[in-house]
């Protein structure tokens, strides 16, 4: 059972990494700064590192590897939210949402109060 479940989690991070780089064209392609950077060699042991810069001193950064999932968004510097598993890829999925449909990412910095 374990070794099924270990095998789906890296399916589930394999599957990340690809639409990190996706999304990071699609943001590029929006005139916005964003890189994903990919390590590993495509089996165990994959990651990345997605950052955007949202403008106005708003980046986000999204990692994923063997290790966890996390989100982090900030504003000048300052840590706003940071979110962990299932909410990483949920905020993910916002932003991949407004690319998708030709808008810039909503900022939660004008939800959180800084």
């Amino acid at each position: 059972m374990f070794a099924r479940l270990a095998e789906h989690y890296r399916s589930v991070v394999e599957d990340l990494v690809m639409s990190l780089q996706a999304l990071a064209e699609g943001l590029q392609a929006q005139g916005l700064a964003a890189t994903c950077y990919v390590c590993g060699d495509g089996r165990d042991g994959q990651g990345a590192s997605f950052v955007a810069d949202l403008g106005d001193g708003h980046m986000v950064r999204f990692l994923v590897s063997d290790y966890g999932i996390s989100w982090v968004e900030s504003r000048h510097g300052h840590e706003l939210v940071k979110f962990e598993g299932a909410e990483a890829i949920q905020e993910l999925q916002r932003v991949a949402d407004a690319v998708s449909g030709g808008q810039p990412p909503a900022r939660a910095a004008a939800m959180v109060p800084v």
